[in-house]
């Protein structure tokens, strides 16, 4: 049986006072959510930061004075930051707010299930983390990290998505698309498998010129009429390997066994 989970203080910071109602209703509809306070600029948010100590902000980015982006950049150099989750009509904000803010991006109107589910991601991060993250994440925007990121950004008409590489089972690339399969299902990538071999080479191997495969989620390779496909612990897509890299993932598994 599951617990229930550990209530999260809100602050909704827009300056349309609808906008701030809305996201006030679609909370009540989502456990362990807590409204702390409503603020409708920049200003104003910085002056009840200290007194109400959310764990999570609702964040417009367009609004009278400091906007939103620049109100995180200030929020993300204090100690213990709260996590941030944009709430926006553009989308064009999408690349800039993620170099200040890891936790979520979602796309006016906002509906309830997006919310909740940005709410979940945001949970998995502590108030430590999220100011480490930041610090990543900036660096991300001038230079590769050893190993290659720790999340991947996706962009959809849902909002923007974080994909937890650590998480990510397989690269497949598919018509124009790449696709990243993880534990919560597949998201489609803006990115090229030889950008991603190149960036994460070492975690996730080649097995054709259209999958790469994460090294640690490897379970082993089973026979089929066309060949031979490798099987993922995690997810039941299992992506064909060719005759000219077969012999190099079973040298590779038998390393891992």
């Amino acid at each position: 049986m599951s617990s229930a989970p550990t209530t999260l203080g809100v602050m909704i910071v827009d300056d349309e006072p609808l906008a701030r109602a809305r996201l006030a209703r679609q909370l009540q509809a989502i456990d362990g959510c807590q409204l702390l306070g409503e603020a409708a600029d920049g200003e104003s948010a910085l002056q009840q930061l200290d007194s109400l100590d959310p764990d999570l902000l609702l964040l417009d980015i367009e609004m009278p004075g400091d906007n939103g982006l620049q109100l995180a950049e200030q929020i993300a150099n204090r100690p213990n930051p709260p996590a941030i989750i944009f709430c926006t009509a553009h989308d064009e904000f999408a690349l800039p707010a993620f170099a200040v803010a890891p936790s979520g991006y979602l796309l006016k109107p906002v509906n309830v299930e997006q919310l909740a589910q940005a709410i979940a991601q945001a949970r998995r991060l502590s108030k430590p983390q999220l100011k480490t993250g930041a610090q990543e994440l900036r660096t991300e925007t001038t230079a590769s990290q050893p190993g290659g990121r720790r999340q991947i950004k996706a962009v959809s008409r849902r909002g923007v998505q974080l994909l937890d590489v650590d998480d990510i089972r397989c690269f497949v690339a598919e018509d124009k698309y790449v696709i990243a399969h993880h534990s919560r299902g597949e998201t489609i990538l803006d990115e090229s498998l030889k950008e991603l071999e190149s960036e994460f080479s070492g975690r996730f191997v080649r097995v054709h010129r259209n999958a790469l495969v994460a090294v640690d989620y490897i379970a082993g390779l089973r026979k089929v009429a066309s060949g031979y496909q490798v099987q993922l612990d995690g997810t039941d897509v299992e992506p064909q390997v060719s005759r000219r890299l077969l012999g190099a993932l079973k040298e590779r598994i038998s390393e891992l066994a």
